[in-house]
């Protein structure tokens, strides 16, 4: 799915739905960390993976410039250091003048203000005054892979970003994920209007049939909710 596509496909879904419906699917769901958190609200960004493991230099992420396209997130690896920031603000305005969608840090970054006003989506552990001090030895494979939290990604991956977090995708399935989180969707809102309307959810899921299936039959809530058609957990 070319980046195009990917815009309008998961213009109008979030990561709780998309991780929904990897849930449905059976796809192993890959959430950044909770401790990962943009830099400002309001942020929906989707894009391939870029990865770039950082080891004290930014002349990775200029060679990992070279391998994007328009639209991508460049996912950097910074191996969750709380010593030091690793992307600033000359490093975030030629990510974004290259055309990238966003950069999400498995670290620290600095230089806040100014990124705000360059406006790229930056996710990060937090913000951190002091650069690398370091220079350690690049690794061959530096522009392979990147992690994040315990999840390993790769350019097979796709990102999904918003003010929830972020969630990994496998581009492969990504079509599959984006009907099933686009379904997902349109059931609770029409759920939510439902209960706007006077109709409690209780009612709408029939929660008193499930307590009787529960002691009877020993059903999951999961099973009851299928059997329904109806969301609220996966």
């Amino acid at each position: 799915m070319d980046a195009l596509t990917l815009q309008t496909t998961f213009l109008e879904l979030s990561t709780p739905h998309v991780a929904d419906a990897c849930l449905r699917l059976g796809i192993t769901v890959r959430c950044a960390p909770p401790s990962l958190r943009s830099a400002w609200t309001g942020v929906h960004v989707v894009g391939r993976v870029q990865p770039a493991r950082h080891v004290g230099s930014v002349d990775v992420f200029l060679e990992a410039l070279g391998h994007a396209g328009p639209g991508d997130v460049l996912v950097v690896d910074n191996d969750g250091r709380t010593d030091e920031a690793c992307v600033g603000d000359l490093v975030a305005l030629e990510v974004a003048r290259a055309g990238l969608g966003a950069i999400l840090i498995w670290g620290l970054h600095r230089d806040t203000a100014q990124l705000r006003t360059i406006g790229l989506p930056i996710l990060s552990l937090g913000a951190y005054p002091n650069g690398p001090v370091r220079l350690d030895p690049q690794p061959a494979d530096a522009l392979a892979w990147a992690r994040c939290g315990t999840h390993r990604v790769t350019a097979d991956d796709v990102v999904l970003i918003d003010d929830d977090g972020a969630v990994f995708l496998p581009a492969s399935r990504v079509a599959e994920i984006a009907t099933v989180a686009t379904k997902i969707r349109d059931d609770e809102r029409h759920q939510a209007a439902r209960m706007l309307l006077g109709t409690t959810l209780r009612e709408q899921i029939r929660f008193d049939d499930y307590l009787a299936a529960r002691d009877r039959d020993a059903v999951t809530f999961r099973q009851h909710l299928r059997s329904l058609d109806a969301a609220i957990e996966e």
